[in-house]
C-alpha cells in the first residue's frame, strides 16, 4: 500500500481514502488484522488520523472495531450488499430515463470514450483498471443529471458491492456482459429511447449479486451471507 502523504490536506481523510482503496482492491483482504500502529507508521502519520480513518470506513462497513482497539477489515456482507445495490439500481433507472428525454451530446462523447477505455482494460485483463472505468462510466450519467452528491453516497454505500464486483469480473464473459450492458445504456441515451435506457440500466445491475452463489463456492472465508 503506498502512500504519500499531501501537505496541503488534512491528514485522516487521506487515510480514509488509502485504506478504503486498499480495502476495495482486496489489497487488505476481508477478515486481515489492521494494527492502529503500523498503520501510523506505514502513512507517517500519529494515531489520531488513522483512528478517525477506522471510525468514518466502520461507519461505512469495511472494517469491523471491536474491543481494546482489535480492528480488522469486514468480510463481504451480502444482504448489506443487496441494499447498497437496491438503492443504486432504483437512483439509475431514474437517470436513465431523464437523461434519455433530454441529455447533452458533449455526455455521449464521454460515455462512448470511457467504454472504449475501459475496452482496452479488458483487452489488457487489468481488472481494477476496468472496474475503475466502469465506475467512471456511471459517475458521469450522475453528473450529466446534476446528481454529484448523490454519487458520493452511493459511493460510500457500494464497498461490499465493489468487493463483490472484483471477485465477480474475472469469470469468463463478465467483462464482455458489462461492455454490451454498456453500450446498450449508451445506444438508448443517445437515441432518447426511455424504456430501453431503464431496461439496460436494470439488467445491468443485476449480474453480480444474481452470482452470489458462484463467488461464495469460491471464497466461502471472505462472505457474510445472511
Amino acid at each position: 500500500m503506498n502512500f504519500t502523504l499531501d501537505p496541503t490536506r488534512h491528514a485522516a481523510p487521506q487515510v480514509v481514502e488509502a485504506l478504503r482503496a486498499a480495502i476495495i482492491s482486496m489489497e487488505l483482504a476481508p477478515g486481515i488484522a489492521l494494527d492502529r500502529g503500523e498503520l501510523a507508521q506505514r502513512f507517517g502519520v500519529s494515531q489520531t488520523p488513522v483512528r478517525d480513518a477506522l471510525i468514518r470506513l466502520s461507519e461505512e462497513g469495511l472494517v469491523v472495531i471491536r474491543a481494546q482497539y482489535t480492528t480488522q477489515v469486514s468480510l463481504i456482507n451480502v444482504p448489506a450488499a443487496r441494499e447498497a445495490h437496491f438503492l443504486r439500481r432504483s437512483i439509475e433507472i431514474e437517470i436513465a430515463r431523464q437523461l434519455a428525454m433530454t441529455h447533452e451530446q458533449s455526455l455521449i462523447n464521454d460515455l462512448r470514450a470511457q467504454l472504449s477505455c475501459q475496452a482496452a482494460l479488458a483487452e489488457k485483463k487489468d481488472f481494477l483498471g476496468f472496474m475503475a472505468a466502469d465506475k467512471e462510466f456511471h459517475r458521469l450519467m450522475y453528473v450529466a443529471a446534476n446528481l454529484q452528491r448523490l454519487w458520493s453516497v452511493v459511493v460510500r454505500m457500494s464497498g461490499h458491492v465493489d468487493r463483490l464486483r472484483l471477485l465477480h469480473v474475472p469469470s469468463a464473459g463478465k467483462t464482455e456482459s458489462t461492455l454490451s450492458a454498456h453500450q446498450a445504456i449508451l445506444e438508448a441515451i443517445e437515441s432518447r429511447d426511455v424504456e430501453a435506457a431503464q431496461h439496460a440500466v436494470r439488467g445491468h445491475l443485476s449480474g453480480t449479486l444474481a452470482s452470489v452463489d458462484e463467488i461464495q463456492k469460491r471464497y466461502p472465508e471472505y462472505l457474510i451471507l445472511a
